[in-house]
C-alpha cells in the first residue's frame, strides 16, 4: 500500500466534542467516511491518539485529545474490470442504474470470476471510479437472479452506497416486477410468510415455519391466458433471496420456466394446446422482470423513477400467449 497517496484526518477534540465516541465523531467530521469504515480503520490500526495507536472504535473522547486518523488509498478492485457492453438508463458521479439483461451475474464468485455486472461497472467507470468501503468496486446495494432482467442501481461513492443501503432496508424503495406464472390467481392479493434455508436443499429458499426472515409480496393480476397462466405485477414490500419465485411456488403458481422452483409440469399446461404448451414449458429462465425502482437521489434529494420494457423473449412468448 502507497502511503505515500494517504489522506490524514486530524482532530484537537473541545469541549462540545467532549464525551462522544470516536468512530460516531470521525464519521460526522468527514462525510464521505461512513461509520462502518471509519470502525473498520480503527481496529486496523490507522488512529493515533496523542501519537498512541487506538484500535477500539468505542473510545470516548476528551478535551485536548489529539486525534490523527489516517485514510490509506482504495485498494485496487479484486474484480477485474472488463468491457462488457451495458444499457445505461441514468449515470452521474454518485450512482448508475442499469437494465440488467437476463443471464447476467451479478457479482463475482468462486468459478464466476469474470464477465459479471461487477467486471462491466469497473471497466466502464474507469480508473477515476471513487470505490466503496477503501476498495475501488461499485457499491452493490441490491442484487437481481442471474436469468432476472430489469433494473438495476450501483453506487459509485460512498454517499451513495451509504444513502442507498439504508434506504432499501428502510423499504423507502419503490419495485415493481412482471412476472408469468401458472395458474389464475385473484385480481390483487398479497402473499406473506417467512423466507429462509430450504433444509432439504441448501440451495434453495423456501416459505419456513419457524426462523427465516420475514417477506411479503404484494400482487396485481394483469391478464390471464387460457385460463392457465397469468401475466402479474409485483411489489415488494421486503426484499428476501428469491422472494418472489418462493412466495408464488409456495401459494401453487411458481413462475414459468423456474428452474428451481418449478420441479414437475403444471397441471394447468394441460389445459393449453401441444404447440403453445411446448413453449411455455420450455422457456428456458423464470419468467420475471425488474420493471421498475425508484428512489431519492443521496445528493440532490431528486425522485427518480425508471422503467424498462420487457426483455424480447418474454414479449415473444407474451405474443404467443396472446394469438392462440
Amino acid at each position: 500500500m502507497s502511503s505515500h497517496n494517504a489522506l490524514t484526518l486530524n482532530l484537537v477534540i473541545s469541549s462540545d466534542q467532549t464525551g462522544e465516541r470516536i468512530d460516531r465523531l470521525l464519521a460526522e467530521q468527514n462525510k464521505s467516511l461512513s461509520r462502518s469504515r471509519v470502525k473498520a480503520l480503527i481496529e486496523s490500526g490507522f488512529l493515533s491518539c496523542n501519537g498512541d495507536i487506538k484500535r477500539d472504535p468505542s473510545l470516548i473522547t476528551r478535551e485536548g485529545m489529539n486525534i490523527s486518523l489516517t485514510i490509506p488509498p482504495p485498494e485496487p478492485a479484486r474484480p477485474q474490470a472488463e468491457t462488457i457492453a451495458l444499457t445505461i438508463l441514468y449515470e452521474d458521479r454518485d450512482l448508475i442504474v442499469i437494465d440488467k439483461p437476463a443471464g447476467l451475474v451479478v457479482h463475482p464468485a468462486p468459478g464466476n470470476e469474470t464477465g459479471t455486472l461487477v467486471n462491466a461497472l469497473l471497466g466502464h467507470c474507469g480508473p477515476e471510479f471513487e470505490g466503496i468501503g477503501g476498495e475501488k468496486r461499485p457499491g452493490i446495494v441490491h442484487r437481481l437472479d442471474k436469468d432476472t432482467s430489469g433494473v438495476m442501481v450501483a453506487a459509485k461513492t460512498p454517499l451513495a452506497h451509504q444513502h442507498l443501503s439504508e434506504a432499501f432496508a428502510d423499504r423507502t424503495i419503490k419495485r415493481s416486477y412482471r412476472a408469468l406464472v401458472w395458474g389464475v390467481l385473484p385480481p390483487k392479493g398479497e402473499l406473506e410468510g417467512n423466507i429462509g434455508r430450504d433444509k432439504r436443499d441448501r440451495k434453495r429458499m423456501a416459505v419456513v415455519q419457524s426462523g427465516g426472515k420475514h417477506a411479503l409480496t404484494h400482487f396485481k393480476t394483469l391478464s390471464v391466458f387460457h385460463d392457465s397462466i397469468s401475466l402479474i405485477e409485483c411489489r415488494l414490500e421486503t426484499g428476501r433471496t428469491h422472494q418472489i419465485r418462493v412466495h408464488l411456488s409456495h401459494a401453487g403458481h411458481p413462475l414459468l420456466g423456474d428452474p428451481v422452483y418449478l420441479k414437475r409440469v403444471p397441471a394447468q399446461a394441460k389445459k393449453l394446446d401441444k404447440e403453445l404448451r411446448a413453449l411455455c414449458l420450455d422457456f428456458p429462465r423464470q419468467a420475471l422482470h425488474a420493471a421498475t425502482l425508484g428512489f431519492i437521489h443521496p445528493r440532490t434529494k431528486e425522485e427518480l423513477e425508471f422503467s424498462t420494457p420487457l426483455p424480447f423473449d418474454f414479449e415473444e412468448l407474451l405474443a404467443h400467449l396472446s394469438a392462440h
